[in-house]
């Protein structure tokens, strides 16, 4: 048996040594053919701002081939042409200039580069994501917060929310109003096409719309952290009575979204989060946790402010401690001569004045007087 094996794999061997390299390299060739089955997202548009998105990354591929097809081609034929084999071939070690190679190499460049100027400005101009979406069916608004790590779905006119699960009516344009609770993502729906950033204290906004039914596949497009290959939710392109069907069995739910149950339950981190519906939510939801980051900060101002008025009134009072010492110690000073002289006169002191009140310092002058006089 063993015998037979190691024969086997010693015919198997010269087998592969004898195969034909031609369909190898054959199939090298045909290689990217196999992905013309994959179904590559940006490639397969299903809504309007996806297809002119596809229109452009063709376009700008086709233009860029003018360029990039003509140098391959010539690559290969000089290589061949002009192979240490080829006798025929000319030599000319002394050549250095050709006009008409100059006015091809420098004029199709240019003339490709204006006409890719021309469709960027165009194109960036129309798919402008802050610009809506020109229709005659009224849109409808969701918030976005990108979560740690999910996305949270607010629906304010139907007064709804949702946890990784997005549905919108097709042929009816969708603004999207996003933000972040703390660290920057990046909203995205290949097949509806376009992407943009949430970040923390800001606003960021996007137009789509959905021209097909299905389900598409919505993920964070910027790390974010060990959860985000789990950040990722389901768009759900439905027709008109399908959504309202959905709003109806989201309504359905016994969870509420206030402010308590997001600072508990969605505010904290968590991976691979289910699909969570809420049957209400706080109208301003949205509005509180764009604004968070700026009421946090002048709760951190407020506070500094406040330690520094301690701190300040501290000094203050030390200050009044340290001139009621010194005050004190000038009064001591006074009343001593005063003292004095009133000895010399004969008289008791009775009283002691504040040196730092004028009759203090009237008196002060009737004593120096009266000494003065008794000395003569």
């Amino acid at each position: 048996m063993l015998c037979r094996s190691l024969a086997n794999s010693t015919l198997s061997c010269d087998m592969k040594k004898h195969r034909n390299p031609r369909l190898l390299r054959l199939l090298a060739l045909c290689s990217p053919l196999l992905l013309a089955g994959c179904d590559m997202a940006l490639l397969n548009p299903k809504g309007q701002v996806g297809e002119e998105t596809k229109s452009l990354i063709l376009t700008a591929t086709w233009l860029m081939l003018i360029v990039v097809i003509p140098v391959i081609v010539m690559t290969l034929w000089f290589a061949w042409k002009y192979r240490a084999t080829n006798k025929s071939a000319r030599y000319e070690p002394n050549w250095s200039h050709s006009t008409a190679i100059e006015v091809v190499v420098w004029l199709v460049p240019i003339i490709i580069i204006a006409i890719l100027a021309r469709i960027t400005w165009v194109s960036t101009h129309e798919l402008d994501p802050y610009k809506p979406l020109q229709s005659d069916v009224k849109p409808i608004t969701v918030e976005v917060v990108s979560l740690n790590y999910k996305w949270l779905f607010i629906y304010p006119e139907q007064g709804i929310a949702t946890i990784n699960e997005l549905a919108v009516p097709v042929d009816t344009p969708v603004n999207f109003k996003i933000t972040s609770e703390s660290i920057m993502n990046s909203f995205f729906i290949p097949e509806l096409g376009s992407q943009i950033y949430s970040m923390a204290g800001m606003e960021t906004k996007l137009h789509l719309i959905a021209n097909h039914v299905g389900t598409f596949d919505g993920i964070s497009a910027n790390y974010s952290g060990g959860g985000f290959s789990g950040m990722r939710f389901k768009t759900l392109a439905m027709t008109d009575n399908d959504f309202q069907q959905w709003v109806t069995k989201v309504r359905e739910s016994k969870k509420v979204l206030d402010k308590s149950t997001y600072a508990s339950t969605l505010a904290p981190m968590s991976e691979n989060t289910p699909v969570t519906y809420y049957s209400s939510v706080d109208a301003n939801m949205f509005q509180s946790i764009l604004h968070a980051p700026m009421a946090a900060g002048m709760a951190q101002q407020h506070e500094g402010h406040a330690a520094g008025h301690d701190a300040h009134e501290g000094m203050d009072m030390k200050g009044m401690d340290m001139k009621m010492e010194m005050k004190g110690a000038g009064t001591d000073a006074v009343a001593a001569p005063a003292a004095a002289a009133n000895v010399q006169n004969g008289q008791p002191m009775t009283m002691a004045m504040d040196a730092g009140t004028p009759h203090a310092m009237h008196a002060m002058q009737a004593t120096g007087t009266a000494a003065h006089a008794h000395k003569e």
